[in-house]
């Protein structure tokens, strides 16, 4: 078995089967049992009592996380005159039209895409590049919009995207094992309270079936869900 393998192994038998731990437990044992020789990242996984396979139960947004992800992210903004300005000024590590050229020609060296309305006619076609890698922008999750600085101020504040799975989950990443347990819980809370007011009107029963921690490398440790199915 390889040595990876045996430190999974090592670390998951110090997770209690059964237990469904406190926000700040279940975060502090993620940290005291991650492995891994870099700064993994700390991600929470939800299940829903959803049906992704109807429109009306999907369940997609956006958070912006207290404490930002932890990583660097790399914003593409496509839009010209004093909105492009405006994305320089912002912080937008890329700017212009003239990129929509270069994605159709490979290059994909950014996070995120922010594109004006008014751009959306040269950056459609880009829809078979950029809708597998997740990288489409739309106004659901306000990449779409004439307002570029603070879109692009949000985003590199920690803004992450989020859509349910076919599988009825969602994931997200809420920072790294190196951030403080108030960090970590801060940017959970603001996870788990955007899930819950993205609630569909269809959703049936208990919205919140589980909710887990986990990093990288590590396995994952429960949340109780019943602190979260009060707010929905």
């Amino acid at each position: 078995m390889p040595k990876q393998g045996k430190k999974y192994r090592d670390a998951r038998e110090k997770v209690p089967r059964g237990v469904k731990f406190q926000p700040r437990e279940a975060l502090e044992l993620v940290k005291d049992i991650s492995f891994a020789r870099f700064d993994e990242t700390v991600e929470a996984a939800t299940r829903l009592s959803v049906d992704p396979r109807k429109a009306d139960q999907i369940v997609r947004g956006t958070v912006v996380l207290p404490h930002g992800t932890g990583k660097t992210v790399r914003v593409l903004v496509v839009a010209e005159g004093e909105k492009a300005q405006e994305a320089r000024d912002a912080g937008a590590d890329y700017v212009g039209s003239e990129f929509v050229e270069q994605i159709q020609g490979g290059w994909l060296d950014f996070d995120v895409m922010v594109v004006t309305p008014d751009q959306m006619g040269k950056v459609g076609p880009l829809g078979r590049i950029l809708g597998p890698r997740g990288l489409m922008p739309t106004p659901k999750a306000g990449t779409v919009t004439f307002d570029v600085g603070r879109a692009v101020s949000d985003i590199k504040a920690g803004k992450i995207e989020f859509r349910v799975d076919k599988s009825g989950n969602v994931h997200a990443p809420i920072g790294r094992v190196s951030f403080d347990l108030e960090q970590l819980g801060e940017n959970l809370a603001a996870f788990m309270d955007s899930i819950v007011r993205n609630r569909p009107a269809a959703a049936k029963g208990s919205f919140i079936q589980s909710v887990t921690v986990s990093s990288t490398m590590g396995p994952g440790v429960a949340v109780d869900p019943n602190l979260y199915r009060r707010r929905a």
